[in-house]
């Protein structure tokens, strides 16, 4: 048989080629994963699962920030995600947190904090325990 009929390992004549990405289901780029890999010379040899295993842990974790950051642009009505939702969504989230514990995020900014001993003292006395002559409401 040739390789043209089918029975060798070659492409068969008019087959249309299907990326790694394709193959694995993954959106991020297997074949260039796989190219970096080899590149970066991590190791002498680089395994054929290394690459799709390695895409599929960067989309699914790109996956999960990118949609607690759609929920922090949405919780602030706006419909396009700015630096500042990406950083209010990793530090709001524990685990993302940790991971990310020594990243600076340019354009962020910190997580809205006022520490207790800042706020005002609530009073006993008075009819709704309001502080007269405060200028803010909490």
């Amino acid at each position: 048989m040739t390789a043209a009929g089918g029975g060798g390992r070659g492409k068969a004549k008019g087959s249309k080629s299907v990326s790694r990405s394709q193959k694995a289901g993954l959106q991020f780029p297997v074949g260039r994963i796989a190219r970096f890999l080899k590149a970066g010379k991590y190791a002498e040899r680089v395994g054929a699962g290394a690459p799709v295993y390695l895409a599929a842990v960067m989309e699914y974790l790109a996956a999960e920030v990118l949609e607690l950051a759609g929920n922090a642009a949405r919780d602030n009505k706006k419909s396009r995600i700015i630096p500042r939702h990406i950083q209010l969504a990793v530090r709001n989230d524990e685990e993302l947190s940790k991971l990310l514990g020594t990243v600076v995020i340019a354009n962020g900014g910190v997580l809205p904090n006022i520490h207790s001993s800042l706020l005002p003292k609530k009073t006993g006395k008075g009819g709704k325990g309001e502080i007269e002559g405060m200028s803010q409401e909490f």
